[in-house]
């Protein structure tokens, strides 16, 4: 008998059955399997998740999907991988796109109590100004240019009285350029920098964007500011953020709340934005032609047979300032203002 059969005979009587197929040794030792990184069960609550990152954050389901599997799926840690890896990707997208020229874009006006603002944001193409992210990047630009400027405290105090100028200066104005834009915070809801909120949005459109300036106007009781957007379009948002071309911001000393002030603000504004003036002027000054630069001289865009002075005397209103953003303006324009 060979060796091979007499130790098959061995084991079978010890097993105390005859097997029905070819011998099959079993070891001891536990099974090990092999694991190619953490999974998502595969359950109908795997999809509710990823349905709800991809509601959330807006990122393809593909990267969703790669977030809350890098993430065990863990949501909070999911949308914030997201976020970093599209950071990375924007800043890369960025610094490619860098130098290129950004004429187009958009003019974005919000107003909320007594502050006023009027940011503006280019980009390559009129096609991307059209795309609702690029919206949304004007929009958290506004909504940061506000929060800063409602932060800023006692800002009025430091305004007093001058009769000897042509105009009592109470109301508070300022200004930000484009590094000074980039460095403020994006919102208390969102991460992060408006440089930030940047350079995702380029990442996601594949288009060079500058966020260009912004400025601020904060009034007391007794002044008003007068807005217009020329191409208006209102943002599909809860805030009440305007969009369009050029935009303008007139602000008015009044001694009585008026019926038709918004109305009259709305046409200052519209001739602020037609006849691009200067300078405010005076009453006083004599009437200019179609090349004055004074606004008060300047003929009144709505009925140029009088004065924008002779259109508001009688409105019992005074204009003593104004602020006019022409989307795409040459930088020796934007640093003239």
């Amino acid at each position: 008998m060979s060796l091979l059969r007499s130790l098959r005979l061995c084991l079978v009587a010890r097993a105390g059955t005859c097997p029905a197929g070819p011998l099959q040794l079993q070891s001891s030792q536990p099974r090990h399997t092999f694991h190619t990184g953490p999974r998502l069960a595969s359950s109908a609550s795997s999809k509710e998740l990823l349905l709800k990152l991809r509601r959330k954050t807006g990122y393809s389901f593909v990267n969703c999907k790669k977030a809350l599997e890098a993430c065990s799926g863990d949501l909070k840690q999911a949308e914030s991988w997201l976020h970093k890896q599209a950071q990375k990707e924007g800043w890369s997208r960025a610094a490619k796109l860098h130098g290129r020229k950004t004429k187009e874009g958009l003019i974005g006006l919000l107003q909320e109590g007594n502050t006023t603002v009027l940011v503006e944001v280019n980009c390559e193409t009129d096609f991307v100004s059209r795309n609702i992210k690029f919206q949304q990047l004007v929009q958290q630009v506004a909504l940061g240019t506000l929060l800063h400027c409602q932060n800023l405290k006692d800002q009025l105090s430091t305004y007093s009285k001058d009769r000897t100028d042509s105009f009592i200066s109470l109301y508070a104005k300022g200004f930000l350029n484009s590094s000074e834009l980039s460095e403020l915070p994006a919102g208390p809801e969102t991460e992060g920098s408006l440089k930030d909120q940047l350079a995702l949005a380029i990442g996601k459109l594949g288009e060079n964007m500058t966020l260009k300036r912004a400025a601020w106007v904060k009034v007391p009781a007794g002044f008003y500011v007068g807005s217009y957007v020329h191409g208006a379009m209102h943002s599909p948002s809860p805030h009440n953020l305007v969009l369009g071309k050029y935009g303008a911001l007139v602000i008015c000393e009044t001694s009585e709340r008026r019926a038709n002030l918004e109305d009259l603000g709305r046409r200052l504004g519209q001739h602020v934005v037609g006849m691009a003036p200067l300078s405010v002027g005076s009453l006083d000054d004599e009437p200019g032609g179609e090349a004055e630069t004074k606004m008060l001289s300047q003929p009144y865009l709505l009925d140029p047979s009088i004065t924008l002075g002779q259109y508001v005397q009688p409105q019992g209103v005074s204009v003593v300032d104004f602020v006019r953003f022409e989307c795409g303006e040459g930088e020796e324009a934007a640093e003239a203002e």
